[in-house]
């Protein structure tokens, strides 16, 4: 009997022997994971780290830590965007004879959104740039030839009740008597500007040669008077701006008024299709002018239509259609030396988003939600309109929209069928 207890604390013994050897061999365990996890890492980590890394890192991995945030989903200036057809502007049945384009960036005015845009009202569609010398008086040759400013006011951003001309064809010869198209609006100290282009003859004669005009009003409603020809200089003959200042884009930055703009070079006469298009930055202390260029113009190389807006501490734009960084979001903290901070697909043409700190001087730009844009192609090749339509994301600071940061969107084959086949699917040996 007492040769079983004394086993018997033999046996307890050696289990509490072997528990405390246990705990330790788990503590000493527990310790070498500790010191491998604080470690430096050798390679990439599975989690995705806050800094870059001191570790060797491809070009890639080094990119990533030069944007906003490495994950894309966390980047404010991200976003999907989403389509909504406008109500309450007719296009005469689709015949080509009514186009609407070219949206300013809409403001809320006490209560009431107000929207201005190039409008063409013409008895046949557009015949075409190529045939530019055949346009008349009542014939237009594009589809922003033999236009005038618009202006429309909504509720909801949504449906719109057309108000009238704002800003009509002056008398031949003066600027603008051709066409007056591509407004945009500058609110300062309590007054309303529209900046816009003035052609003198129909687009595609010798090129989309134009400068930049403005009219200025007490209200959004008006009247308007004129206030400028010209007030964006031409570049001089040898330089990328010559002859052509366009989609002027003005913003208040920094206690000054800067306007940005867009002119196609590379271009006309005589090459229509290896164009480059860049866009300059123009700034003055009073809406009239004078305006002086920047010396670093053009300040971007890649995007059409311009689309600027304050952004914390600068300036950042949506680059589309043109350009090895189209479909690309910038930024710049000075708003002049822009850096790609993401890519983007399915981009608004013409983006005019609703920015309320556009005109405030921020030091702390918000972002936006929504703005309008166009669709170019509403209409047949023979029957050319444009319609406008709004857009919805999430570009801004105090707005969160999972959804808006998806990074794949999913369209139905047919969008990806009625493109076609090129000529080189059609003769796949090359030849």
């Amino acid at each position: 009997m007492k040769l079983i207890t004394k086993f018997k604390k033999i046996g307890v013994i050696a289990i509490v022997i072997s528990i405390l050897l246990s705990c330790s061999d788990k503590e000493n365990k527990s310790e070498s994971i500790e010191k491998n996890e604080t470690k430096a890492p050798t390679m990439f980590p599975f989690k995705m780290p806050e800094k870059k890394p001191n570790i060797p890192l491809s070009a890639a991995s080094e990119r990533m830590f030069d944007y906003d945030q490495p994950r894309v989903q966390d980047n404010e200036l991200f976003s999907q965007f989403k389509y909504t057809r406008l109500k309450g502007f007719d296009y005469n049945n689709g015949d080509g004879t009514v186009s609407r384009r070219d949206p300013s960036r809409p403001i809320l005015v006490d209560g009431t959104y107000y929207l201005w845009y190039t409008k063409r009202h013409t008895k046949v569609p557009p015949i075409g740039w190529n045939r530019a010398a055949e346009a008349t008086d009542e014939i237009p040759s594009t589809d922003w030839d033999l236009c005038d400013i618009w202006y429309a006011t909504s509720k909801d951003g949504i449906t719109w009740e057309e108000q009238g001309a704002a800003v009509t064809r002056p008398e031949k010869p003066k600027s603008g008597w051709r066409s007056v198209a591509t407004p945009d609006i500058l609110v300062w100290k309590g007054k309303y500007y529209l900046y816009y282009q003035a052609f003198d003859e129909p687009s595609g004669l010798r090129g989309d040669l134009c400068p930049v005009s403005v009219s200025y009003a007490d209200s959004p409603n008006g009247p308007w008077t004129h206030g400028g020809d010209k007030v964006i200089p031409f570049g001089k003959e040898n330089e990328w701006d010559r002859n052509a200042t366009h989609d002027p884009h003005p913003i208040v930055y920094k206690g000054k008024i800067y306007v940005y703009y867009k002119a196609a070079y590379n271009k006309w006469p005589d090459n229509r299709t290896n164009y480059a298009v860049g866009h300059g930055l123009a700034i003055a202390e009073d809406p009239l002018g004078p305006f002086e260029k920047h010396p670093l113009n053009p300040v971007m190389q890649s995007g059409h239509e311009t689309t600027y807006w304050p952004f914390r501490g600068g300036i950042a734009a949506l680059a589309i259609k043109d350009g090895n960084e189209r479909e690309t979001i910038q930024y710049s903290e000075d708003g002049v030396n822009f850096k790609i901070a993401s890519g983007v697909s399915l981009t608004p043409t013409a983006a005019a988003p609703f920015i309320p700190d556009a005109f405030t001087n921020t030091s702390n730009g918000r972002g936006f939600t929504w703005g309008l844009c166009h669709f170019v192609n509403a209409g047949t090749p023979k029957k050319g309109y444009s319609i406008m339509a709004r857009f919805d994301c999430d570009l801004s600071l105090d707005y969160d929209e999972p959804l808006m940061k998806k990074t794949g969107v999913w369209h139905k084959p047919e969008v990806y069928f009625q493109q076609g086949m090129g000529s080189i699917g059609k003769n796949p040996e090359g030849r």
